[in-house]
């Protein structure tokens, strides 16, 4: 069940109007019903794994608290039996065929047999999502820094929760759990706040990633792309991730609001970064600082020396690609983001010491301008590492882009700034008044707000490509 699709209108709606009719005390049970309603819509043979996750993680917390009264090792024990049984379910349904392959490639490669073994997986929906849900819950915990809920409906509602189970936030159990407690209706503002998140979700997603999509997939369908082709593909696809996901983001945040839940922030203007680490803290942020919480950290951070902050740079980035799918491009991706950021830290204190000219000549506007274009390319580049379906594919598109054959193409020029330009004038327009959304214009201006929603309603509805999959459900 897509969010950009009607099925999932029908059924929000209905969810919306019985939590809205019937008692308080009913609300976190009739959300959970919808959430399992919602997930099993998909594929309700996998219902089982899910509540599996949640049954093991809720009795495991019970025995891993430090209030538990268990000894420690009994502790340790059950926490990393805990954490074994979630990533085993996790590495079976994502891994197992990319493993065999790439053994059966090793194995090609040594002249050896291949048996060319696949299993017939089918990935279940979120399981990356809800797995990072889990092992944070146990982790914080074990750590001491929550104690184990007491209510199973609250703790399946948490990891199951029907607007995040796809694609986040990976909302933490510190911030979502003590909202159940206090569950209560949306009130007016929340409810208006979350119909703008839904209706400009929808507008990033079907109107602009959508239709841009087209000529993305276009493009890295070519067998030998020219290099305007291959760039076009690049910022293309930047810009189609970034609307496909953080619309995702904009709706899941939406129906919560509607619901009386608050969702964190996932996106920040991203591509104004000033550097690869900014980059970092505007993107994805609930993932990256998952990735910092949950594995740089642990590894020993940037506290002990440069080598070793490299090292867990490496390591953390590495598997943030692994994660985001079973391919050895994702794996490239995560390599590539770690050279970035290891780079970045290197370059650091020698920009600083050299770069008086530049303080000298360049005014503070252009000095910050020329870091975001600088910074936008890396990024950019990075995405045509990430959509590539191979290692072929990476090495063709990126050869088309240094050699640079090929004239400029308007059948893909006009398309990109069609259904990019109509977004970037939105946020232009507001990141020059100093607002983040169009809702917070001043009530004095609600002819303003009047139009942009009439615009943005009209364009989605007649203009928007067909209902499509979101980029990050697949991971």
């Amino acid at each position: 069940m897509l969010f950009n699709s009607v099925a999932f209108a029908v059924f929000f709606s209905a969810v919306l109007i019985l939590t809205r009719l019937s008692p308080l005390s009913w609300q976190r049970v009739l959300l959970l019903l919808a959430s399992f309603v919602f997930y099993g819509y998909w594929d309700w043979r996998f219902l089982p794994l899910l509540w599996t996750a949640i049954i093991i993680d809720y009795y495991a917390a019970h025995r891993i608290a430090p209030e538990s009264g268990n000894s420690d090792a009994d502790r340790k024990y059950w926490f990393a039996g805990c954490v074994i049984a979630q990533l085993a379910m996790l590495g079976f349904f994502k891994y197992s065929n990319f493993v065999l392959g790439s053994v059966d490639s090793v194995f090609a490669t040594l002249g050896w047999n291949s048996s060319q073994q696949h299993l017939d997986i089918i990935l279940p929906l979120g399981i990356s999502f809800y797995t990072f849900k889990t092992l944070t819950y146990t982790t914080d915990v074990y750590r001491g820094h929550l104690k184990p809920t007491r209510r199973l409906v609250d703790y399946a509602l948490h990891v199951s929760f029907f607007p995040t189970i796809v694609a986040g936030p990976i909302e933490r159990a510190k911030n979502f759990l003590p909202q159940l407690l206090s569950l209560n209706r949306a009130a007016k503002e929340q409810m208006l706040e979350g119909m703008h998140l839904i209706l400009w979700g929808l507008f990033k997603k079907v109107f602009v990633a959508d239709n841009i999509a087209l000529l993305v997939n276009q493009v890295f369908g070519k067998a030998e792309p020219s290099g305007f082709e291959a760039l076009i593909g690049a910022y293309g696809f930047a810009l189609q991730i970034f609307c496909d996901f953080s619309g995702y983001t904009d709706l899941a945040r939406g129906c919560a609001k509607c619901l009386g839940i608050e969702l964190s922030e996932n996106f920040r203007q991203p591509y104004l970064a000033l550097s690869p680490s900014d980059f970092w803290q505007r993107w994805h942020i609930t993932l990256s600082t998952w990735l910092r919480d949950y594995i740089f950290l642990p590894l020993g951070g940037a506290f002990k020396s440069l080598p070793n902050a490299y090292r867990n740079l490496a390591i953390t980035m590495t598997l943030a690609g692994l994660w985001h799918g079973a391919s050895w491009t994702f794996v490239l991706w995560g390599v590539y983001w770690a050279l970035l950021l290891i780079g970045h830290r290197i370059l650091q204190p020698v920009m600083k010491h050299n770069g008086g000219w530049f303080r000298h000549h360049l005014p503070k506007t252009a000095r910050k301008t020329i870091k975001i274009l600088v910074t936008a390319q890396l990024v950019c580049f990075g995405w045509l590492l990430f959509r590539s379906e191979s290692l072929g594919q990476v090495w063709t598109m990126t050869t088309s882009l240094l050699q640079w054959q090929g004239a400029v193409d308007l059948s893909l020029l006009l398309p990109l700034l069609k259904f990019g330009g109509l977004y970037l004038l939105v946020e232009t327009a507001l990141m020059t008044v100093g607002i983040e959304s169009v809702y917070r214009l001043p009530r004095s201006l609600v002819w303003i707000k009047t139009i942009v929603y009439a615009v943005l309603f009209y364009f989605t509805a007649f203009y928007g490509s067909g209902a499509e999959t979101f980029i990050y459900a697949q991971f």
